[in-house]
């Protein structure tokens, strides 16, 4: 398996691990109970989907890093994952408005990998699949409920889509080594998923109310290593107990 290969199952293992970490942000935090359990266990099944992916690129790799060692050993620039999920919580319309943009992605992208040459690729996409689908339910609903709201939930939802919507179009942009991944059947070309996306994008905002905004030039950077500070300040708690202990088992 070549470099590239590897390097395109990291930019969706990245992006899983570095949302879950993120919505564990919400445990004890969360508006109402039932939301607090639901955006764990959502964090749990995102963070088993990345647990996956890294498992089976280092494998890959043939380079002796396990899944532990590529989530806790990797410092910033070695992380490939889409500058939308390091984004910080905010309020509760912001997280839930970036996870309703990741999860129209997710929706897209899963049933694709599910058909990969790779059978250990195939079968985890194959479950994510069915988990991605009850995420969108879930952060299309909430999306939904905020942006056609109160004046001050619609408020909210407009300024947390003003916030997002330039870090929405990174996962569509492609580059050598997704075009070296489709060729070897390993995962499908970004930009074949922005047609389904953008039309279930588009129906829920105007769905809820808001209005759905022109393409800007999209943020890119996160799939080739260029990350915003947040995921400096991410990295360092996540990763700080494995860096002090290192090699400690429970």
């Amino acid at each position: 398996m070549g470099d590239h290969e590897v390097e395109a199952l990291l930019r969706v293992a990245d992006s899983c691990l570095v949302l879950a970490q993120r919505l564990t942000g919400w445990c004890g935090h969360a508006p109402a109970l039932e939301e607090d359990i639901a955006l764990a266990n959502v964090a749990l099944d995102v963070l088993g989907q990345a647990r996956g992916l890294l498992t089976r690129a280092g494998e890959l790799e043939a380079a002796g890093r396990d899944e532990d060692a590529l989530a806790y050993l990797r410092d910033a620039p070695d992380f490939r994952n889409l500058l939308l999920v390091e984004q910080p919580n905010g309020d509760f319309a912001h997280t839930m408005l970036r996870q309703f943009l990741f999860d129209a992605w997710a929706v897209e992208l899963w049933p694709e990998l599910a058909s990969s040459t790779d059978p250990v690729i195939a079968g985890i996409a194959g479950k994510a699949a069915k988990e991605a689908a009850y995420h969108l339910r879930h952060s299309a609903g909430w999306v939904e409920r905020l942006g056609d709201g109160t004046d001050e939930s619609h408020r909210r939802m407009l300024a947390s889509l003003e916030d997002l919507w330039p870090y929405a179009g990174e996962a569509f942009l492609d580059d050598d080594v997704d075009r070296a991944a489709a060729e070897a059947g390993l995962a499908p070309l970004p930009s074949s998923l922005l047609a389904g996306w953008r039309a279930r994008v588009e129906a829920v905002l105007t769905e809820s109310t808001l209005p759905v905004p022109p393409d800007p030039w999209w943020q890119r950077g996160g799939r080739q290593g260029r990350h915003t500070e947040q995921l400096t300040r991410l990295l360092a708690e996540m990763q700080v107990v494995h860096r002090a202990y290192p090699g400690a088992r429970w």
